[in-house]
């Protein structure tokens, strides 16, 4: 199973209701390309988070799949706009088992 990692939410606590917010996260992960090989000539094996998901009050509202291209510890910056106070919890998923969720709850008023 791959190894941990640590993740990071940063977005607003409290919004008015329909106004845009900007979220961004991102996962501690050391991303393997499958492309590289040992000093003794084995190939490492990819290692890289495959999907990344935000559900807003258990409906998703962004997702984003990624490739072998993408770099260490990948950032993900993107708005949603604030319709009600809830729960929003994102998920990467990747390679050998690897998975991770992060929570954060959002009042709107």
């Amino acid at each position: 199973m791959s190894k941990t990692s640590r993740t990071s939410i940063t977005m607003p606590a409290q919004a008015k209701k329909g106004s845009i917010i900007e979220i961004r996260a991102i996962a501690q992960h050391d991303m393997e390309s499958g492309f590289r090989y040992t000093e003794g000539g084995k190939i490492i094996p990819r290692d890289i988070i495959r999907v990344f998901t935000c559900s807003y009050n258990s409906v998703e509202i962004f997702k984003a799949d990624f490739y072998p291209g993408i770099g260490a510890n990948p950032l993900i910056i993107f708005t949603t706009i604030a319709t009600e106070t809830g729960m929003l919890e994102f998920k990467w998923v990747g390679d050998d088992g690897y998975e991770a969720i992060n929570q954060a709850r959002i009042t709107v008023s």
